[in-house]
C-alpha cells in the first residue's frame, strides 16, 4: 500500500469520526478504478483486515493481477451486476459479510462518474442500513482521484489525493428511501468542500 500513497497520496482526514474497530459501512463518491484501493489504503492497518471493499464482479473477478489484488489482497465482496438470475438478491454477498462482522466499503452510485461530486445513490445503502441498524454509516469523500486516474488511464498522474471520513449518518425512524439516500449523498458532498 506504500506505492498507492507514493503515487496518489491517499492521505486520510477524519472529520467528525475517528478510526475505530466499530463495524461500519464506509460509503464514498466513485470517480476512478483506484477508489477502492486508495480508500482501503487510507484506513489504519489494523482496520484493513476486517474491512472488505465491495466491487463489481464483472470488472474485478478476472484472471491476472486485477483479480489477484481483489481476491488475495483486498478480500473484495463481489457484486453480480449482470443479474443473470432475476430472483437473486445482489446484496446477499454484502449481507453475508456484515453478518460475519466485517465492515464494508461501498460506492452507492453504482458506477464511476467523471464528476468530482457523487450522482444519485442507488438503493443498496438504504437496504443495508435498514437490515443492519447496529452498523455505523460513515460518509467518505475521495478528493482528486478523478484527476489522478481518469477513465482510460493506465497509470496514475502523481497528485495528492485526500480521503475525508465524515461523522456517522444517523438513521431516522420512518425515513423513506429517497430522503435517506439524498441525506447520505449530501453527507458525502459536504466533505468535498
Amino acid at each position: 500500500m506504500w506505492l498507492t500513497r507514493l503515487l496518489v497520496g491517499a492521505y486520510p482526514r477524519w472529520i467528525g469520526s475517528a478510526p475505530t474497530a466499530t463495524q461500519r459501512i464506509y460509503f464514498a463518491n466513485h470517480t476512478s478504478h483506484m477508489d477502492t484501493v486508495v480508500l482501503w489504503a487510507a484506513l489504519p492497518e489494523e482496520l484493513r483486515s476486517n474491512t472488505r471493499p465491495v466491487a463489481a464482479k464483472d470488472y474485478w473477478d478476472k484472471p491476472g493481477i486485477r483479480g489477484a489484488i481483489a481476491r488475495e489482497e483486498l478480500n473484495v465482496v463481489m457484486v453480480d451486476r449482470s443479474r443473470e438470475d432475476p430472483n437473486a438478491d445482489p446484496l446477499e454477498p454484502l449481507k453475508d459479510a456484515l453478518e460475519h462482522g466485517f465492515s464494508l466499503i461501498i460506492f452507492p452510485e453504482g458506477t464511476r462518474s467523471a464528476q468530482p461530486l457523487p450522482g444519485p445513490f442507488k438503493s443498496g445503502l438504504f437496504h443495508l442500513a435498514a437490515a443492519f441498524p447496529q452498523v455505523e454509516l460513515i460518509p467518505v469523500y475521495i478528493e482528486n482521484l478523478h484527476r489522478s486516474m481518469p477513465k482510460g488511464a493506465l497509470l496514475p498522474v502523481p497528485l495528492i489525493c485526500t480521503i475525508r471520513f465524515g461523522a456517522p449518518v444517523a438513521r431516522i425512524e420512518g425515513e423513506d428511501k429517497d430522503d435517506f439516500l439524498e441525506r447520505a449523498r449530501a453527507a458525502v458532498i459536504r466533505l468535498a468542500g
